[in-house]
């Protein structure tokens, strides 16, 4: 999914979520900046995520991010890349150590827009977060990245146990309202 598809996926999204909305018309003015792909690009730029779950659809793989201190979906950075479901799987298999993720559509399951806070040497900023939807089997041995502090499979059920992030919380909402195939 390049540039063109994401601006002609925009231009025809129907969120599930209302949430979603109002993230539409900003992901299309923030495509037609051509450095948006780039992690210096202020202020904000496209990131790509992958929301893990087990076939069975009843647990998420989660990490927990060291430098933000939550639980969130693995995900990262495109760094100029604009095929960004190939960034998403690339930061999947980086954040948890899986190889045999399955890709369960092309399309993306989820996009977000969400603030990141300064740090001493990058000012804050916004990730234009588009997030596709993997599955992969709970017997595959996961690591933890020098990014996290930890990755886990939590059950959906629970999910509030680990996080309030109101946008890990849609895509589980999402996921359970959908069905499987």
């Amino acid at each position: 999914m390049d540039r063109i598809s994401l601006v002609q996926f925009f231009e025809h999204y129907k969120p599930i979520d209302p949430e979603e909305e109002v993230f539409v018309p900003q992901f299309l003015g923030l495509l037609t900046q051509a450095p948006c792909f780039e992690r210096t690009h202020l202020p904000g730029h496209i990131t790509g995520s992958a929301w893990i779950v087990n076939p069975e659809r009843t647990q998420a793989l989660l990490v927990h991010h060291a430098k933000l201190n939550k639980w969130v979906q693995p995900g990262g950075h495109a760094d100029g890349d604009e095929n960004i479901l190939g960034v998403a799987l690339r930061e999947a298999e980086e954040e948890t150590g899986l190889k045999n993720l399955t890709i369960v559509t092309r399309a993306p399951f989820d996009v977000d827009i969400h603030v990141i806070p300064q740090r001493p040497d990058f000012p804050e900023h916004f990730h234009y977060d588009i997030r596709f939807l993997f599955e992969a089997s709970l017997e595959e041995p996961i690591l933890v990245s020098e990014e996290s502090h930890a990755v886990t499979w939590i059950p959906l059920l629970v999910l509030e146990n680990f996080t309030r992030e109101r946008s890990v919380l849609r895509m589980r909402d999402k996921l359970l309202r959908t069905d499987k195939h």
